[in-house]
């Protein structure tokens, strides 16, 4: 039976290269010389430091653009928290990086999936959804439907099967 994954998954690789690049240009301009302007990646967040909530916002632009650049969903990072002042004059911005489904969206896709009368199956694994059925061109339509009701979710389809 034919069958696919939807998954929330950024490339780490990509994504570190992207932060990689960040470093480089940081070290380079002339607004940042002699500040703490950094970006540390860890595996489930990103972390900008600067001098100011100002310069926090010019390294999230710099990571933001660079991610662009990467073809790496800018939506795996996720910005809404406040900058906070660390210790001494420094600030310091906590980004996590999104991977996997939770568990409510899961179910809320699942519904879409059900109200629309698709004839696919959605069964929730884990940080997962698999969506199996009998001909590809249902599994082709259940594909647009969860990119229409994904919302701010990148969702990302692999596991393809025949």
């Amino acid at each position: 039976m034919p069958s696919f994954d939807a998954v929330v998954e950024p490339n780490r690789v990509e994504l570190r290269n992207a932060v990689d690049q960040c470093m480089r240009e940081i070290g380079t301009r002339f607004d940042f010389k002699g500040t703490k302007a950094a970006v540390e990646y860890d595996e489930d967040a990103l972390t900008l430091v600067g001098d100011s909530d100002f310069q926090i916002g010019q390294v999230r632009d710099i990571v933001l653009a660079k991610l662009a650049k990467r073809n790496v969903d800018a939506r795996f990072v996720d910005f809404s928290a406040a900058p906070e002042k660390g210790g001494g004059d420094t600030w310091r911005q906590t980004a996590p990086i999104k991977s996997g489904i939770a568990a409510e969206d899961a179910k809320r896709l699942q519904q879409a999936i059900k109200q629309n009368k698709l004839r696919v199956q959605a069964s929730i694994q884990g940080d997962t959804l698999r969506v199996s059925g009998a001909k590809k061109d249902e599994l082709q339509a259940a594909i647009q439907l969860l990119r229409r009701e994904a919302g701010d979710l990148p969702l990302g389809f692999k596991n393809f099967r025949d």
